[in-house]
């Protein structure tokens, strides 16, 4: 019997809200190091220093200090924080929930980081066969020239993909099974889509906690001494307000609240304002602390 899951009409809309409201999203980023370990090396340190075999490793940097490539690198961790940042977590295979309303914001962004990691590949290439020789000095007899691949092996070493696929309901499953093992598979789903989905809320508490913690310090003048206030601190608390108003797909009314508090606390708060006005400073951490007060227990 070829039985098709469908939701029962007194089951979790959970699932099928979710299946309307958001998608998921992958983003693999793979880059070359650069690195190799020099075996010859390795065993004539080894042997230099009279030690058992495998307790030592000789790693060199085939093009040590290559700007170029180094930027790849750096630029490749902002593009994961960027992901990261708009974005919550789903499962530990690395796909990530966002909320349909946030996809072109997201999509634009992304694409953007795509190009600029795309050129900045297209740079490095450009300078690969100077960098080398340049490199050759450097290393001196631990230079290999057969360790460096082509130009053109070397560009399939770069690659960013983003991709999305839509959340299953329950419905979604065609599968040949007996009708009470169709209840216990929908059960199932049903669970782990739930347990998903408070991971994913967990962690906007965990994001803002933190967050909150550091903007009281900074407005803490209470032991006479004036903390350094940083611009970064009322835009921060803004930019996950507005992540926590946008990825609330479950409408919780918890985060519906902190978010609106949040929001009232900084409406018209500058930190120029911030820095001028002690009264300020004093009703804006009194304010936060009220709110880090009442933030959910999180029990992992």
């Amino acid at each position: 019997m070829n039985a098709i899951l469908n939701p029962q009409t007194q089951a979790q809309p959970t699932a099928p809200s979710l299946a309307t409201s958001a998608m998921l999203v992958e983003v693999n980023i793979y880059t070359w190091s650069g690195r190799k370990k020099d075996k010859n090396a390795t065993t004539q340190v080894e042997r230099d220093n009279h030690t058992a075999q495998g307790v030592a490793s000789v790693t060199k940097k085939l093009l040590a200090d290559c700007t170029e490539l180094a930027a790849i690198h750096k630029y490749a961790a902002s593009i994961r924080a960027l992901h990261y940042s708009k974005t919550l977590p789903w499962s530990d295979s690395g796909l990530r929930i966002i909320p349909t309303a946030q996809y072109f914001d997201y999509h634009h962004d992304m694409t953007a980081a795509q190009s600029e990691f795309n050129r900045l590949v297209d740079e490095f290439l450009t300078s690969y066969e100077w960098e080398i020789n340049r490199v050759q000095y450097q290393l001196g007899a631990l230079f290999n020239r057969d360790e460096y691949p082509t130009t053109d092996e070397l560009r399939n070493k770069f690659t960013m993909r983003i991709s999305y696929m839509p959340i299953a309901s329950a419905g979604d499953f065609r599968v040949d099974i007996s009708h009470e093992a169709e209840r216990q598979l929908r059960d199932h789903y049903e669970k782990q889509m739930g347990e998903r989905l408070q991971q994913a809320t967990n962690d906007i508490w965990v994001r803002l906690r933190p967050l909150l913690e550091r903007a009281s310090t900074q407005l803490n003048d209470s032991d006479g001494k004036r903390k350094k206030i940083y611009d970064s601190l009322v835009t921060n608390i803004e930019d996950t307000v507005q992540l926590m108003e946008a990825c609330n797909i479950t409408n919780d009314p918890e985060i519906k609240r902190v978010a609106f508090e949040l929001a009232r606390t900084l409406r018209g708060v500058t930190t120029d304002n911030l820095r001028n006005s002690a009264t300020l400073r004093d009703a804006t951490k009194e304010s936060i602390d009220d709110i880090m007060a009442s933030l959910p227990s999180l029990d992992f």
